[in-house]
């Protein structure tokens, strides 16, 4: 500050209400010093901006899961680069970490209270018994849950809902709405996907289908668990030939699973993969017994990406805007930064996309 308020002749007091953008100084001054700033290459100290009880300029973002799973899920690196590019824009950083559970989880965060590491944080993988939101609240610390937080229900009116616009966050149909939160919630409505997948698939004339599931507990796989039980239900489907099986989102646990059903006596005659990479091994592993896509096994893939588009066949996917996704709770969170109330919003509906790997039941 003082060399700054030396080459601009000021004093250092005008300095720092110009850098922090307080009155004190005249316009003039203020772009004198900002420029004399810049050519000496003057950055803000982050560490001690948030001792002064300024933002650090940083949100945080933690993943409790298995480490191993990360590099060949598509959709974490879409959500994350859809995350980057809202704050980017805002030249706010992120701070990323890989925990094995959520009790590591938990303590994080508060580490990162306490140091004033953080401005606030983006939470995935909402579970059905969830201690983060209460620990996060009390912290009074900034957030904004990707996923839905509330437990699945008894189905409502089984036509998919329609889009959203997340300006107006209205409350969706069917059961109504948790009470309110302290944190802000995006999601997305994996119910009326899942059960866009089963309708369709029923009317190609399929009985047996299994979904190979993720992480069990997940607040997202037990609802897509229970839509496909509710949508058997009302189809007038057994439950023995229509249900789910947990894995841990892995290419080697996939094609496990699929190697299990195929060999089962009496195999499904379709397959819903909870991701893109088990859709893919699990193509594999039929192919590698014989077992001919889609003439005597259909295969949909709950997340699109290249893999499905350059299979072959090209795999029946469920399209969403995952980019999108994280910009859009990025955009939350900062708005919760400077200010705003905390919201439900809901993400556009996704939509199934329909390629070679589905068709009529053998």
């Amino acid at each position: 500050m003082k060399d700054i308020a030396e080459r601009a002749g000021v004093s250092p007091s005008a300095v720092s209400f110009a850098l922090n953008d307080r009155d004190g100084v005249s316009p003039g001054t203020r772009a004198r010093i900002r420029e004399v700033a810049e050519e000496l290459g003057w950055q803000p100290n982050s560490a001690a901006r948030a001792l002064s009880g300024e933002r650090s300029g940083c949100v945080g973002l933690v993943l409790a899961r298995p480490a191993h799973t990360l590099g060949v899920e598509s959709f974490f690196l879409q959500l994350v680069s859809g995350i980057q590019e809202a704050l980017a824009a805002q030249r706010v950083a992120l701070l990323f970490q890989v925990v094995e559970d959520l009790e590591a989880e938990c303590a994080i965060y508060r580490r990162w209270w306490a140091e004033r590491r953080v401005d606030g944080v983006l939470v995935v993988d909402p579970r059905a018994e969830d201690p983060r939101p209460a620990l996060l609240a009390s912290l009074a610390l900034p957030t904004v849950v990707i996923g839905d937080t509330s437990t699945p229900s008894a189905p409502g009116p089984t036509s998919p809902s329609a889009p959203l616009s997340p300006a107006a966050s209205p409350s969706p149909p069917g059961p109504p709405p948790p009470p309110p939160s302290p944190l802000s919630t995006i999601w997305a409505d994996d119910a009326a996907a899942m059960r866009s997948i089963i309708d369709h698939l029923y009317e190609l004339g399929h009985r047996r289908i299994v979904h190979i599931a993720g992480l069990p507990g997940l607040a997202h796989t037990e609802r897509r668990v229970a839509a496909l039980r509710a949508e058997a239900a009302r189809l007038g489907l057994e439950a023995a030939e229509v249900r789910s099986v947990s894995t841990d989102y892995s290419d080697e646990q996939g094609a496990e699973a699929t190697r299990r059903l195929l060999a089962a006596p009496r195999p499904p005659t379709a397959i819903v993969y909870d991701n893109d990479v088990m859709a893919v091994a699990g193509a594999a592993v039929a192919a590698g017994r014989g077992v001919p896509v889609p003439a005597a096994l259909s295969i949909v893939a709950w997340d699109d990406s290249p893999l499905c588009r350059v299979t072959h066949p090209r795999l029946t996917s469920l399209v969403r805007d995952t980019a999108g996704f994280g910009r859009l709770a990025a955009q939350e969170l900062l708005s919760l930064l400077d200010g705003a109330p905390t919201r439900r919003l809901q993400a556009e509906l996704p939509h199934l996309e329909l390629r070679e790997s589905t068709a009529p039941a053998p």
